[in-house]
């Protein structure tokens, strides 16, 4: 009897490896590269408040805002208004306080087939194209993609991701500013704040089923297990970034779907960009684009793919990584501040 189980446990063990490396290797061949920001012309330019064409401007771009908003829209034309209510109201109570706080709102349609476009562009009209702006997607990129639009349209020295649904107090934003500014000095003046609904978690299961409760540890399980560590919620859409952080994890991500955030903090975390997690209000909204096994499912597969792909070198950080240590290095020698401080002089 032995015998035959330990024959049995070889057998399992060598199925398990083959497996693995069958995976990875489907992994590899299937990676494709880093997306490019291919945009469609349409795609290049924005409609200011009297409906004429104007060029979006580049994250390459110094700011010119002190915050950005990046709001990604699909099929959203009932729920947007509600959160953008809430969130110009904030907005602007804040500048009347504050004349020197400035602020833009881009609305990013993710190729919806409703209204959201023009629903949207209501607010371009209220308010000004210079605080709000809606760009349009030809075809639908997943929210990753479209936050990703947004993020290389923007102007401010931080940029919000902010979701349509309004499931996030607006308000809470300022969490997230005192959570960013506690994780000063930032290295390269980069540095994240994360919205997080980990301390609901324990009201949340007891509202699922169990189904749902298990599909949840099973993704916080491999989100840990395989990517990102130390943060307990990475899904939440509620995120504040510091504009080079911005520029550098996104032009790093490869997910465009529903997986990105855990990529994008992967990411970060391979940088050693310095990370918050701030609890936040959060209220689950009813049209959730999310269906609960076929979702989760195939963010499961992209988490496994994330790892195994960045393992097998089919992605790849590594060089990326040396052109900061070298940036770094040269903008803290004191030879090149000498330099510098020579050259700005009139």
């Amino acid at each position: 009897m032995a015998p035959v189980l330990l024959q049995l446990a070889v057998l399992g063990v060598a199925l398990a490896a083959a497996a693995l490396i069958l995976i990875s290797f489907v992994a590899f061949i299937t990676a494709t590269e880093m997306p490019h920001l291919q945009r469609h012309e349409e795609e290049k330019f924005f409609l200011n408040a009297r409906g004429q064409r104007e060029a979006l401007p580049s994250i390459q771009d110094s700011p010119t805002k002190q915050l950005s908003v990046v709001v990604p829209s699909y099929n959203e034309e009932k729920r947007l208004p509600v959160m953008m209510d809430e969130a110009l109201g904030y907005l602007e109570d804040r500048q009347k306080q504050d004349p020197t706080f400035t602020y833009e709102v881009i609305i990013v349609d993710d190729g919806s087939k409703d209204q959201t476009s023009k629903v949207a562009f209501k607010y371009c009209q209220k308010y000004g194209s210079d605080k709000v702006r809606v760009i349009t997607l030809v075809k639908n990129r997943g929210k990753g993609g479209a936050i990703r639009m947004g993020v290389f349209s923007s102007r401010g020295k931080k940029i919000l991701m902010a979701d349509a649904d309004g499931a996030t107090k607006f308000p809470d934003i300022e969490k997230l500013e005192k959570g960013l500014n506690d994780l000063q000095p930032w290295p390269d003046q980069m540095a994240i704040a994360c919205g997080s609904r980990a301390h609901l978690e324990k009201e949340s299961i007891a509202q699922r089923s169990y189904f749902r409760t298990l599909l949840m540890y099973g993704f916080h399980f491999l989100v840990w297990f395989l990517c990102v560590k130390g943060i307990r919620d990475t899904q939440c859409g509620f995120k504040l970034l510091t504009r080079e952080a911005a520029s550098r994890t996104f032009s790093s991500l490869h997910i465009e779907r529903w997986a990105f955030d855990v990529e994008l903090l992967y990411i970060a975390q391979f940088f050693k960009i310095p990370i918050a997690e701030i609890a936040v209000n959060w209220t689950e909204i009813e049209g959730s684009k999310l269906v609960p096994f076929w979702s989760w499912l195939q963010m499961g597969k992209d988490l496994l793919f994330i790892r195994l792909r960045y393992l097998t070198g089919a992605w790849r950080l590594e060089q990326t990584r040396k052109e900061t240590k070298l940036r770094h290095r040269a903008v803290t020698c004191p030879a090149h501040r000498a330099r510098r401080r020579r050259s700005m002089i009139p």
